[in-house]
């Protein structure tokens, strides 16, 4: 969603002139778009407003504007510890980006734009273009959440649900195929619990489905919670949509998921999963998983390292427990440091074990991949396959944009490697 929201920054500073440069030393304005989710994040901010510093050390300042969730959560707090800040600007608040260059050009004082306007945001944006021009590429559906996971800060720097229109979604999409898009990934915080005058994510991922040039749909990341039967359907009935879903679960144990406040019980997330399975063998997960929560006994960890050995995870994102100011988890005594890293270990051993068997069944079969980019090495290219599997392939056809039926002859940790078969064995695609 960074990603998104720094294109649309772009989008929006072309209005009054302002062009991207890659070399720093040109900028006449720096903008830091900013995440809050991991700890430590308000140190890189200050890390980088330094880095500006000394390249600026004995020229022109230019305009330093502090964007996104670390801006949202403590704004007032940035602009007085580091001077050479001359504005905030919230997530919810950077259409207003533009006045606030304008005003800033004019030296008007220190500017704080943290308000949730998230309405007026998207209506500025729905009269701009969108000139992304990815060939995958992010499209955002929904912001904000009202669930309250109790060591989740994004409620207080996204502010609650809201959904954008059916109409302005399809619009923006096909914006972005018109600008060579092939696959586009729906981004929300809380993206399955999409609800615009009573139309559902399936109803949206049907009509964008429509869209003739789109290849592939993708959405992230979901709420267990809000994985209603109408989602699960969609995945038997819409070829378009991809077969990898990203389904957080955070602990396998019922005990810590209640003291989260996850809202979900470990018994119907596998319920989920088998639904998900009935309609749609070829589907694979993966998950979010946080370890040594407050509270954490070892049995409740090894109940999650269970439920990685029963879902067998392609891809699991494991981090130890980190507060985020101003939840309620802050509060809680933490698990012993050293026990927590010891349990993130043994759970990262066990996941990569999943991990390397799945990506093993992968040689010698054939994925459908497609390509992204070329890479710096020249004469090979970059895709991914339906499972978001990292794929390099040498050719001499320039295969940007395109989809090719890929035999896998070897990989690593992070990338396979093929080739394009000369003759296919259409019954031998890799699930």
């Amino acid at each position: 969603m960074n990603e998104y929201d720094s294109n649309r920054i772009y989008d929006l500073t072309k209005k009054i002139n302002y062009l991207k440069t890659e070399n720093l030393d040109e900028a006449n304005c720096y903008v830091l778009n900013t995440c809050h989710i991991r700890e430590k994040a308000t140190d890189k901010v200050y890390h980088d407003i330094g880095r500006v510093k000394k390249q600026f050390r004995k020229k022109a300042k230019p305009i330093v504007l502090v964007t996104g969730c670390v801006a949202q959560a403590e704004g007032n707090i940035l602009l007085e510890k580091e001077k050479y800040i001359d504005a905030v600007i919230g997530p919810q608040s950077y259409h207003k980006i533009n006045k606030t260059i304008l005003d800033l050009e004019k030296k008007q004082k220190k500017i704080n734009f943290t308000n949730f306007d998230v309405i007026e945001k998207f209506d500025s944006l729905n009269s701009l273009k969108n000139s992304c021009g990815k060939i995958s590429t992010f499209l955002t559906i929904q912001e904000g959440c009202d669930k309250f996971c109790k060591f989740c800060v994004v409620p207080y720097t996204r502010g609650s649900e809201y959904s954008r229109s059916i109409k302005e979604l399809v619009i923006e999409a096909k914006q972005l195929i018109d600008n060579g898009a092939k696959e586009i990934t729906l981004l929300g915080q809380n993206v399955n619990a999409y609800n615009f005058e009573g139309k559902k994510l399936s109803d949206l991922i049907f009509e964008i489905s429509k869209i003739k040039d789109l290849k592939r749909i993708r959405y992230t990341t979901s709420h267990p919670k809000d994985f209603t039967q109408d989602l699960i359907d969609i995945h038997k009935d819409c070829e378009k949509l991809m077969p990898l879903i990203h389904l957080p679960v955070q602990s396998g144990s019922n005990k810590i998921l209640k003291a989260m406040n996850r809202k979900h019980t470990i018994e119907e997330y596998q319920r989920t999963i088998d639904k998900l399975n009935k309609v749609n063998s070829n589907i694979k997960f993966s998950s979010d998983f946080i370890i040594g929560y407050p509270g954490e006994t070892f049995e409740d960890f090894k109940q999650t390292e269970q439920l990685v050995k029963k879902v067998k995870y392609i891809n699991s994102y494991s981090f130890i427990f980190s507060a985020r100011p101003g939840t309620p988890a802050s509060k809680l005594k933490k698990t012993n440091l050293s026990e927590a890293k010891k349990r993130l270990i043994s759970f990262q051993s066990v996941a990569e074990t999943i991990k390397t068997k799945y990506r093993e069944t992968l040689i010698g079969k054939i994925s459908t991949v497609l390509f992204e980019n070329h890479t710096k090495d020249g004469g090979k290219y970059f895709g991914r396959d339906e499972f978001l599997n990292s794929v390099i392939v040498k050719s001499d056809e320039n295969l940007v944009g395109q989809i090719k039926k890929i035999k896998i002859i070897n990989g690593n940790h992070n990338t396979l490697h093929g080739e394009i078969p000369s003759n296919l064995s259409q019954n031998n695609h890799a699930a």
